[in-house]
């Protein structure tokens, strides 16, 4: 079983607990006009890896593995190559390894092998684009009915997540729309943690070499104020003590 990697951290300190070897795999469905990782778009990009190249690769890290760290698998879309997942944390849990995947729910299908990498999968991160159907199709080009569904179905499983809400001005910097989410996430009892990540243009660049247009040229960065405005939302909720 090989999977197709874009890249690899090997020491992040973002993408949950402790620090983490965080891989990074190829293909994405949504189009979020936000993404600073267009070059993980392609679905045949990258380069072909076996589970157990990446899995010897993470742990000679493993010593640095602290306050609670792992392997967390982004993207792209890391649900587009589950198989390839339930290969990769099988051999991680074998060898006690923290696993966790960040995933925006766009490739979510309910079947045999979900049902294993769910029970391999020790956190979720979970990207909520936005609330509103029909922004959110129009911020990714893709309906939310995938990432309702995964919600539903990690907090019947009890599983923990930690959701993200990336703060865009004029698009999900609007107080309403973030009160309508913290009201939705309050529906839930998986989550343990959410993060405000304010939106940023260091990926432009990649939209330049790639001779795409970035969509979001001209806008800036959310000011500090609107960040914690945005925090102070989503977190007055009932996850608020944990958060």
């Amino acid at each position: 079983m090989t999977g197709r990697v874009h890249s690899f951290e090997s020491f992040g300190t973002v993408d949950g607990p402790g620090i983490r070897f965080v891989l990074f795999l190829q293909g994405c469905p949504m189009r979020c006009k936000y993404c600073h990782n267009p070059d993980t778009w392609d679905r045949t990009g990258g380069r072909e890896m076996s589970a157990e190249e990446v899995c010897r690769a993470a742990l000679r890290y493993r010593s640095y593995f602290t306050g609670g760290g792992g392997v967390t698998v982004s993207g792209g879309e890391p649900l587009l190559q589950r198989a390839f997942l339930v290969e990769l944390f099988t051999l991680l849990k074998g060898e006690g390894v923290h696993t966790c995947i960040d995933t925006s729910g766009a490739g979510f299908i309910k079947d045999d092998l979900w049902e294993r990498l769910a029970s391999l999968t020790d956190l979720f991160l979970v990207d909520v684009k936005h609330i509103d159907p029909a922004a959110h199709r129009a911020l990714t080009g893709c309906s939310d009915e995938g990432p309702r569904a995964l919600l539903a179905d990690l907090d019947a499983r009890g599983k923990p997540v930690w959701i993200r809400h990336v703060l865009v001005p004029g698009i999900t910097d609007d107080d309403g729309a973030l009160m309508r989410l913290r009201a939705y996430l309050d529906t839930f009892s998986c989550i343990e943690k959410i993060e405000v990540l304010p939106y940023h243009t260091m990926g432009e660049v990649k939209y330049q070499k790639l001779g795409i247009e970035y969509p979001l040229a001209g806008v800036k960065p959310p000011t500090r104020e609107r960040v914690e405005n945005a925090r102070r939302i989503l977190r007055a909720g009932k996850y608020g003590e944990k958060t």
